[in-house]
C-alpha cells in the first residue's frame, strides 16, 4: 500500500516522540474519542490542510506513514456518511517508528518556500539518515509543502511512466504477433501487457520498499 499522510500539531508530534506513539485522531480530537486516526493519500492532504487547518497559527507537521510498518488496520472509508470520497483511517495507535518522514508545514495554507535543512527535533527515530527535511531559515518562514509538492509530482510522473511502459509493451507485443494474423496480434498484445505489468509492479515495489 502507498504511504499515507497525517497533519499534526508539532507539539503533539514531539510528545509522541517522547512516548513512542501518536494518539491524536484529528484537530482537537483524540484517538480515544474517535476510534481511529484520520489520514490522507498523497493527493488529499493539501485539501485537508486548507479546509481544516487554515486558521491554525502554531507550527504543523506532515507525517508520512509507511503502512507496512503498522500493526493495526488501515481502512479506506468516507469522511462522513453518504460522502463519495474515501480517506484512509488508522484503527489504532501510530508508532513513531512507522513515520518515515516529518515535514514542517507552518501554520499557513500557503507558506513561503525555504531552503531544505535537517532539523533533528522533527526526525522520527527510525527515519533514514538521508531523508529530506525543511526547517526555519534566515529569510522566509519555515515550510515543507513546496519540497513535498515536488515529491508528490515526481510520484505522479513515475506512476504515469509505469502506465506508459505497460501500454508500450502491449503495443510492441501486438505488432510482433501481427505476423501470425489477428489471433497472433491479440495474443501478442496480451503477452506484452502481462510482461509490462510485471515490470511495472516490480519497479513500483522497488520504489516503495520499506526503508532499512
Amino acid at each position: 500500500m502507498a504511504p499515507v499522510f497525517h497533519i499534526a500539531l508539532r507539539t503533539d508530534w514531539e510528545a509522541a516522540q517522547r512516548t513512542g506513539a501518536y494518539t491524536v485522531s484529528t484537530r482537537d480530537r483524540s484517538l480515544a474519542e474517535v476510534g481511529f486516526i484520520h489520514a490522507s493519500r498523497a493527493d488529499q492532504w493539501t485539501g485537508v490542510r486548507d479546509r481544516f487547518y487554515a486558521d491554525v497559527t502554531e507550527p504543523l507537521v506532515l507525517l508520512e506513514i509507511d503502512t507496512r510498518l503498522l500493526d493495526v488496520p488501515v481502512v479506506e472509508e468516507p469522511a462522513a456518511p453518504g460522502a463519495e470520497e474515501t480517506f484512509p483511517h488508522i484503527y489504532g495507535r501510530l508508532p513513531v517508528s512507522a513515520v518515515v518522514r516529518a515535514l514542517p508545514l507552518g501554520g499557513s495554507p500557503t507558506p513561503a518556500p525555504t531552503a531544505p535543512t535537517a532539523p533533528k527535533a522533527l526526525t522520527a527515530p527510525t527515519a533514514p539518515a538521508t531523508a529530506p527535511h525543511t526547517a526555519p531559515s534566515a529569510t522566509p518562514r519555515a515550510s515543507g509543502s513546496d519540497s513535498f509538492t515536488r515529491v508528490y509530482f515526481r510520484e505522479v510522473f513515475f506512476n504515469v511512466a509505469l502506465v506508459c511502459l505497460v501500454l508500450l509493451a502491449g503495443t510492441a507485443g501486438m505488432l510482433v504477433g501481427q505476423a501470425a494474423g489477428d489471433l497472433g496480434a491479440a495474443l501478442g498484445g496480451c503477452g506484452g501487457l502481462l510482461v509490462g505489468g510485471v515490470v511495472a509492479v516490480a519497479a513500483y515495489r522497488r520504489r516503495h520498499r520499506a526503508p532499512v
